[in-house]
């Protein structure tokens, strides 16, 4: 139980893989502040599984993160995951949900970061993992606001690795492929509508089809990889984007 004393802010934790990496960051004895909506008495027993506790905050709320992490006091361990996704052609593209999603996906991890930074400096120890996806690397279709949110979160994660070098803070990107979570599920309608294909064939043709594995990476893998980040062993690997793609993003 390595993190046994470290303190971890896992934004969008309440399911998928924040849910993953804050269970595995917890299985180190690290203690937890969870983030994101759901159901209050599924977060409770989150929370109890956990020993954690929660914070409902908006995220796309400057004021509501700036109090999320007041309340939250000095963090050592800073995961920025939360975000969401929409599907449309650029032409058609809802311009709220274009504004929502860089908020959400890019604006957010800014916020937290920022505020993060002076303690983590002033203990000379601190991790940054914003969970990044292969579209951080590549591009698809119909993706405007997500790709744009995610290579720019590439480059936010190199730029504080530059100023942080020095200061015992590293901060890096975890970029999966097709993870099987809502957020995957959920988008499948809104492919089927834009690209006028079933169910099947937009998990076969479009999701799996990027995956060489042919295997969606599971959240579990994602939070052993953000625990191995985490190990004074890894103080030298700062400013990297980790593909957990099946070989997506190799081709």
């Amino acid at each position: 139980m390595f993190l046994k004393g470290k303190r971890a802010l896992v934004t969008g934790s309440t399911s998928g893989i924040g849910l993953a990496i804050a269970r595995a960051l917890a299985g180190e004895g690290a203690s937890i502040v969870l983030n994101g909506f759901g159901d209050e008495g599924e977060i409770a027993e989150l929370c109890k599984e956990l020993n954690a506790t929660h914070s409902g905050a908006d995220l796309t709320d400057v004021a509501q993160v700036e109090a999320m992490m007041a309340e939250a006091g000095d963090i050592d361990i800073l995961v920025n995951n939360a975000g969401m996704q929409h599907v449309a052609p650029v032409e058609e593209f809802p311009v709220d949900k274009w504004n929502l999603i860089i908020a959400l996906n890019l604006t957010a991890a800014f916020h937290t970061t920022r505020l993060a930074l002076p303690g983590m400096k002033k203990k000379g120890w601190g991790r940054i993992i914003n969970t990044a996806s292969a579209h951080s690397k590549v591009a698809s279709p119909f993706k405007a606001a997500y790709v744009s949110a995610k290579h720019g979160l590439d480059g936010l994660t190199k730029t504080v690795a530059l100023e942080l070098a020095e200061c015992g803070v590293t901060a890096n990107c975890i970029s999966p492929g097709y993870v099987w979570t809502p957020l995957v599920e959920n988008q499948i309608p809104d492919t089927m509508k834009a690209r006028g294909m079933t169910r099947e064939a937009v998990m076969n043709e479009v999701l799996l089809a990027k995956q060489p594995t042919k295997k969606f990476v599971q959240p579990e893998e994602i939070g052993a990889l953000a625990v191995f980040l985490c190990r004074d062993e890894m103080q030298n690997v700062n400013g990297a984007n980790w593909s957990i793609d099946g070989g997506w993003t190799a081709e």
